[in-house]
């Protein structure tokens, strides 16, 4: 452990940062050791990584002085914040800006910013083509996280901004897979219209931030961007049809339709997928799989990661 450069994982008892933990633990012979930083040290979870020999440390990321005791010692840290707990863009700014002020104190050699694109920067407040949402965001889940870009690059920290696609594994947890219509009939709903939507199996972030920790100097001060595959949803929905063994359309809904659903975050999303729409080759074009493939030889498409995970997909 000695010889070896240690990464703070924030997140790591989740899906990005889990994935991480997994990946160093994976190459003993890559030349770094993790340490997992979690609020509750002694949940299932950050029990399970402390018995696979991961250095467990208690940290909470609305406490910054916690994050600079956390990082201490480490060459690097992996930044993540995880905005469905809360909801609030104002908290997950405030979180993200925590994680950069005690990077710059800890002296870290690399750092990654796991984020997303501020929205407003192609559909300003004034544009109505979407509502505004909480008063001065389009898609709040984004926004909070491109805002803060500016907080790691501004501090000068050594830092690459890592550009995430959509999970796959949202079709597991989140609610988004197939659902029976009133004609019993599995489809999956999205307003993206026949446009392309990066996606990306969530464990296979952590495995690209891993290879970006490893070419080091390479990725520093720059913008990268991953996803597994682009697929359309009639693709997604024949890729699905074909792993479950029974038909599942693609119900091309509208924005407007979508964020009338009701559910929590329902706005949010609606306004997400219509700026993936709207902005196709903005938001695909710097998500290239093969730069993918090239931090990460094991990616999965998405055919791939139906044949690991289809019986996990509840079907509605």
């Amino acid at each position: 452990m000695a010889d070896k450069k240690v990464i703070a994982v924030l997140g790591a008892t989740g899906a990005q940062g889990g994935g991480l933990v997994r990946a160093i633990l994976s190459d003993p012979n890559g030349g770094f050791a993790a340490r997992a930083l979690t609020r509750d040290v002694s949940s299932e979870k950050a029990k399970a990584l402390a018995n696979l020999g991961v250095e467990v440390v208690a940290a909470n990321v609305d406490d910054e002085a916690s994050l600079q005791r956390a990082f201490q010692g480490a060459y690097g840290a992996f930044c993540v914040t995880f905005y469905w707990e809360h909801f609030s863009p104002e908290k997950e700014l405030a979180q993200a800006t925590a994680m950069a002020k005690a990077a710059k104190q800890a002296g870290l050699q690399h750092v990654i910013w796991s984020t997303l694109e501020d929205t407003r920067q192609w559909v300003p407040l004034s544009d109505n083509r979407m509502p505004t949402l909480m008063g001065k965001y389009k898609v709040p889940h984004f926004d909070a996280k491109g805002e803060a870009d500016h907080v790691f690059t501004g501090l000068d920290l050594p830092v690459t901004i890592l550009l995430t696609s959509f999970y796959w594994d949202n079709l597991i947890y989140f609610g988004m897979g197939p659902k029976k219509g009133p004609d019993g009939k599995l489809a999956i709903t999205m307003p993206m219209d026949d446009k392309k939507l990066p996606g990306i199996a969530a464990e296979d972030i952590g495995k690209c931030a891993s290879g970006i920790f490893k070419r080091g100097q390479e990725f520093i001060g720059k913008k990268v961007g991953i996803a597994g595959e682009h697929l359309t949803g009639a693709e997604m929905a024949a890729a699905l049809s074909k792993a479950l063994g029974q038909e599942v359309r693609y119900n091309a809904v509208s924005p407007e339709v979508f964020r009338g659903f009701g559910f929590p975050g329902a706005d949010d999303l609606g306004n997400m997928f219509q700026f993936k729409r709207d902005f196709q080759e903005a938001f695909c074009g710097p998500r290239q799989p093969a730069f993918a493939r090239s931090l990460n030889p094991e990616l999965q498409n998405f055919e791939t990661w139906l044949g690991r995970n289809k019986e996990r997909i509840p079907l509605g």
